[in-house]
């Protein structure tokens, strides 16, 4: 009895999973093609093959479908949690260039640029959109640059505030790529162009930053 029923609430999580996922890729799909404004409920719900009662219960309104959006592409920007302890220059370099890497391919991805065009083309009608992909979308990958820097300065690898050098190394992580991908006129990079670029991104950053006794003597 006891096997039986917990056999069934398993199977029951994970139907809802199943189910709120179908919901978020519908939910996408008509922000995508309708907009977020237009986007109704019962596009969404007819998508993803639910009930509108489904739909509420088991995500919520229009706005949670669409934090839910971006939430789920924002776990990717974790640190990971094996990363290595900073005592060096060459590891901090490595690490910034293997997580320069995969922001860079993740935020390249055409789903990725899709939602900041919506973001852009919603500003006026739903700016929530805007302000629900910079909270939770862009606060996530910033969070995490941020607390590499912060374990570099407290290793004594950098100096200067942790948030001012993740926004610089950002700066030279992008340079206009994100600006050109938005605009349709750049192709997105291909993997060995996205470790180049972010190996040079590094190198840049910890160039502008050198230790106190690296600096040359006036």
């Amino acid at each position: 009895m006891v096997t039986a029923s917990m056999s069934r609430r398993r199977r029951k999580g994970g139907d809802e999973t199943a189910v709120r996922k179908r919901i978020l890729e519908g939910a996408f799909a008509a922000f995508m093609k309708s907009g977020y404004a237009v986007a109704n409920t019962l596009e969404i719900a007819t998508r993803a093959r639910v009930s509108k009662r489904e739909l509420y219960a088991l995500v919520g309104s229009k706005r949670e479908m669409l934090i839910a959006c971006i939430s789920e592409r924002a776990k990717r920007f974790d640190v990971p949690a094996d990363l290595p302890v900073l005592r060096d220059r060459e590891t901090l370099e490595q690490v910034l260039a293997s997580f320069g890497a995969k922001l860079v391919r993740e935020v390249s991805d055409p789903t990725v640029i899709a939602v900041f065009r919506l973001a852009i083309g919603e500003a006026v009608q739903a700016p929530e959109v805007a302000r629900a992909l910079n909270s939770i979308g862009r606060e996530a990958s910033r969070v995490a640059l941020r607390k590499i820097m912060a374990e570099a300065h407290a290793s004594g690898l950098l100096t200067g505030r942790p948030a001012e050098l993740a926004e610089q190394f950002a700066g030279l992580l992008w340079r206009d790529l994100m600006v050109s991908l938005l605009l349709g006129v750049a192709e997105r990079p291909n993997p060995r162009e996205i470790a180049g670029r972010a190996r040079d991104a590094a190198a840049a950053f910890l160039q502008l930053h050198p230790l106190p006794s690296d600096r040359p003597a006036c």
